[in-house]
């Protein structure tokens, strides 16, 4: 969308710990300079890495490992507001940049019947806090945003654009 060529490469990192004492704010900046920190494709490359989590309270919702968790995430969130944080890291040859976005949700309640119907349909076990907004319990669920969409979707694409235009 930014028309920038790219290609997508995993990046080494075998886990997504953080330290324990990290406050909950700083966990996906720190994760997105973990993974740019383990690419070295060489210096003609341009990195960039992220980090998205979901904060309920003061409970990070990371990738549901099961329909289980899925479920229990969904409920949290149902009928309540939190907050979608996503931490990028941008890497040259040079210097390494990192910024966090937040963007504040608003669910709607969910009924048990969407929440397992969504959970059986799109399968969300990739995705923070169990949910893509731009898939059906978007359309149904989210009541209200305050910041980027494209934040809830993994990438804030303004942030990283006006990082990107400085580069030049």
């Amino acid at each position: 969308m930014l028309g920038i060529d790219f290609d997508v490469i995993p990046a080494p990192v075998d886990n997504e710990d953080y330290p324990p004492e990290t406050p909950v704010e700083d966990i996906p900046e720190f994760l997105a300079r973990k993974k740019a920190a383990a690419c070295d494709f060489g210096d003609d490359y341009l990195i960039i890495t992220a980090d998205t989590v979901v904060i309920a309270g003061n409970k990070v919702l990371g990738k549901p490992k099961n329909s289980g968790e899925a479920l229990e995430m969904l409920s949290t969130l149902s009928g309540a507001d939190h907050k979608v944080i996503t931490g990028v890291a941008v890497k040259t040859a040079g210097r390494m940049l990192s910024f966090s976005a937040v963007t504040e949700v608003s669910f709607a309640p969910l009924t048990e019947n969407e929440k397992e119907w969504y959970v059986q349909t799109y399968k969300p076990f990739d995705k923070a806090g169990a949910y893509g907004i731009q898939e059906w319990i978007g359309c149904i669920g989210v009541t209200g945003i305050s910041g980027s969409y494209y934040n809830v979707m993994g990438l804030p694409l303004h942030r990283l654009y006006t990082v990107l235009s400085r580069l030049k």
